[in-house]
This record gives structure tokens, C-alpha cells and sequence, in this order.
């Protein structure tokens, strides 16, 4: 079977680039791999919560995001000499999740071209219900 990734998908590996981010604060963590995907959870706690205890719609883009651009960065040629960006997102927050759940984000590809990427990630929550869909742009730059 074949796979998009250029560099292997290690799980221990993506959450290291994770280690002093935004998605190391929020306790993002990726869970596993495939051909064409990633997955990563993410608890709804004090962290990720509104003041009313329901999921943040900031936290789900941020998970979104932080899925997004591992995955980018996975699907690049040359990772030593580019990086991607993220300079479009958008989500869609379709149900609330309450304080105490885990919601559980996984990326796919929409076009991975030489220059631009598009990423679509779902979050569904602990009973395995849609709850965000987003569509991330990245953006494949030359590393100064």
C-alpha cells in the first residue's frame, strides 16, 4: 500500500515536536498513523473549556491546526530546507463537548502540492460523534 508521508509517522516522534508548543500546553497528543491520516486527542478539561465547561471552539482549532502542520510537515520532500505554515483555517463547531471528555482529531489530505497544502481534520468526541470539521492552508516556504 502506498503511503503520502515522506518521513515516517512515528508517534513518539510527532509528539516530541510537540515538546514547549501551544499543543504540549493544551495536552495534545498524537495516537496514531496511517497511509493517509494522523490522529491526535486531546482531553476537555481546565484547559480547553469555556467558562460554561464546554470544549473551547479556540481549542478545536488549535488541535485542528497542530494536526494540520505535522502533517505538512510529514508530507514534505525536504524537510531540512522547507517548512509549511498555516495561512488559512477555518472550522465549523457542529456540537458541544463537555469538561471530562476527550475529543479525538484526525487529518487527511486534500491536495499536498509542491508549494501549497490543504488538510481537512475532523474532531469527534468520546462516543465517536462529529463535533468540528476543519480545513487548513499551509503554505510551503524555504527555511531561513
Amino acid at each position: 500500500m502506498s503511503t503520502i508521508w515522506k518521513t515516517a509517522p512515528e508517534v513518539e516522534a510527532m509528539n516530541a515536536m510537540g515538546r514547549n508548543t501551544l499543543g504540549e500546553t493544551l495536552g495534545i497528543r498524537f495516537v496514531g498513523a496511517g497511509d493517509d491520516y494522523l490522529v491526535a486527542e486531546m482531553p476537555v478539561d481546565h484547559r480547553t473549556v469555556q467558562p460554561v465547561r464546554v470544549l473551547h471552539g479556540g481549542a478545536s482549532v488549535a488541535l485542528a491546526e497542530t494536526l494540520g502542520s505535522v502533517a505538512g510537515i510529514l508530507a514534505l520532500d525536504d524537510p531540512e530546507t522547507f517548512m509549511v505554515v498555516g495561512v488559512d483555517i477555518n472550522a465549523t463547531h457542529l456540537r458541544s463537548v463537555r469538561e471530562g471528555d476527550t475529543v479525538r482529531g484526525t487529518v487527511r489530505p486534500v491536495r499536498i502540492g509542491r508549494t501549497v497544502q490543504s488538510w481537512q481534520i475532523d474532531i469527534t468526541d468520546g462516543r465517536n460523534r462529529l463535533v468540528c470539521t476543519s480545513r487548513l492552508t499551509c503554505q510551503v516556504v524555504k527555511r531561513r
